[in-house]
């Protein structure tokens, strides 16, 4: 007897550190879509005859502006994805922490957001990921504070704000201000709110420590006319 209950012992622990589990929850889960395209079917009670049975998922409210992921760094066997894909109903409006929750400092509004890490670094880290609007193809909107752009760049991230500049019309210098932590500007597209004009894609020089900045291209600098001018910075961190 002392053999049999051994052996079935040794047969449970080798199966269990073979074999891994592809559903986990904190209730009981049902097993009957083996097989099936479909991991899990949350219909069943929409074949009940009662009209207010099985008709939507609820789910739980999340306050993005403090959240933060409990385990930042995951493994190949627990969230092999990062997160990536995870959906949650953001129930305030505001900003992100500035760890903890992917890149920090992202402007959300009310409603559902997915997070968006689809490259993962360093590996398994939730760190290089972001919250995005669910159902708003992606779209940003660059505000006048820092905004974490859509794009990244060999797995940079890009940072976005908007702003102003005032042109003298006698010299070329301006002074775009430096946001915190940059190291080189990616891009930037100068403009004047309210008209069709674009006056230039690039600057003659621009110093990313102190603001200071050249109007023209990189070839020749050019004097701006007097006035007050808009921006969009665009740049790496």
């Amino acid at each position: 007897m002392k053999v049999y209950l051994t052996s079935a012992l040794f047969a449970i622990v080798a199966a269990s550190s073979t074999f891994f589990a592809q559903l986990r929850s904190n209730g009981t889960v049902s097993a009957t879509v083996a097989t099936q395209s479909v991991f899990l079917d949350a219909s069943a009670n929409g074949f009940t005859t009662s009209t207010s049975n099985g008709k939507g998922l609820a789910f739980p409210r999340t306050n993005l502006t403090t959240f933060t992921f409990v385990t930042p760094v995951t493994s190949a066997l627990n969230f092999p994805t990062a997160y990536d894909g995870m959906i949650v109903y953001n129930s305030t409006a505001g900003t992100t922490p500035a760890t903890g929750s992917g890149i920090g400092g992202q402007t959300v509004g009310v409603g559902f957001y997915y997070f968006s890490n689809p490259t993962p670094t360093p590996a398994f880290s939730s760190a290089s990921g972001q919250w995005l609007p669910l159902g708003s193809s992606g779209k940003e909107n660059i505000l006048t504070t820092e905004t974490v752009t859509n794009r990244q760049v060999n797995n940079a991230q890009i940072y976005g704000v908007k702003g102003t500049f005032a042109a003298s019309g006698t010299s070329t210098s301006v002074t775009i201000p430096a946001p915190a932590g940059i190291t080189s500007m990616y891009g930037i597209t100068i403009y004047k709110a309210g008209t069709n004009t674009v006056y230039s894609r690039e600057l003659y020089s621009y110093d990313t420590s102190t603001g200071a900045a050249v109007t023209g291209s990189p070839s020749i600098s050019v004097v701006y006319p007097n006035g007050t001018y808009d921006y969009v910075l665009e740049y790496l961190k």
